[in-house]
């Protein structure tokens, strides 16, 4: 796919959240979404590390961004549905929701695996994205142009020898994005769709490979042009697709 160049302004009077906004990827899309004008809701677990992010974008000289921590791997019902009260009485709508957050569990076979490892990955990468998603589909709804967007990895798409409940989350990551996106398509101005983000310079990926030159690998704000494209108007009515970012980064 081609480079994608944002125009300046891309998000003026979008309302975005983003998961896992503390750092790696989530801290770089809030930085850009904030920079092309969105007003960013910055989530997470972490209140020391959004309000480090908070304070970048207003250094910036960027609009006012949002905190709401929020621990994904204990939130109840009653957790998601205070925050869409919060969201809808701040901000009346939701046009972005980026589900970023994710944790990487164990790097050991399927007979290794620990059951306690297992759940707490399917509930942090699977489970919240599920429940916040159906939490905030009334406030996406009021949006003339929404956009949802679902992280997965290349192990989401081909399983891979002990990757574990981390593949297997990605995989049903996808598949939820897939049902929603064809759910969505015909009944609301909802587009759902999945990003790859490949090889990026993060925490994660250097849990996961630690033998690796993180220098070879892209900085999280190299891969943003994919995230500018999926969260602008210039998708609108693109859904239920598999993107790879760096095949959209310059």
């Amino acid at each position: 796919m081609l480079d994608y160049t944002a125009p300046e302004q891309l998000l003026k009077n979008r309302v975005i959240l983003i998961t896992g906004a503390g750092d790696g990827i989530g801290r770089a899309a809030a930085l850009d979404c904030a920079r092309l004008g969105a007003t960013v809701i910055l989530l997470g677990r972490t209140i020391e590390k959004l309000e480090a992010v908070y304070d970048d974008i207003e250094r910036a000289g960027h609009g006012q961004p949002a905190i709401y921590p929020l621990d994904l791997s204990t939130a109840t019902d009653e957790n998601y549905i205070e925050l869409a009260q919060v969201l809808e009485g701040e901000f009346g709508s939701l046009d972005g929701l980026v589900h970023n957050a994710s944790i990487l569990g164990q790097r050991t076979p399927i007979s290794n695996y620990e059951s306690r490892t297992w759940q707490l990955v399917m509930q942090v990468n699977v489970t919240a994205p599920f429940m916040m998603t159906q939490a905030l589909l009334p406030l996406l709804e009021t949006s003339n142009d929404a956009s949802i967007i679902f992280t997965s990895s290349s192990v989401g798409a081909q399983g891979k020898a002990y990757w574990g409940a981390y593949s297997v989350s990605k995989f049903a990551t996808e598949g939820m994005a897939q049902v929603l996106s064809e759910e969505t398509e015909n009944t609301s101005k909802i587009r759902v769709n999945i990003i790859n983000p490949g090889a990026t310079r993060t925490n994660m990926r250097a849990q996961a490979y630690p033998g690796e030159d993180p220098g070879l690998n892209l900085a999280p704000e190299d891969i943003m042009p994919t995230y500018q494209y999926l969260l602008g108007p210039d998708s609108t009515g693109v859904t239920g697709q598999r993107f790879n970012a760096q095949e959209m980064s310059k």
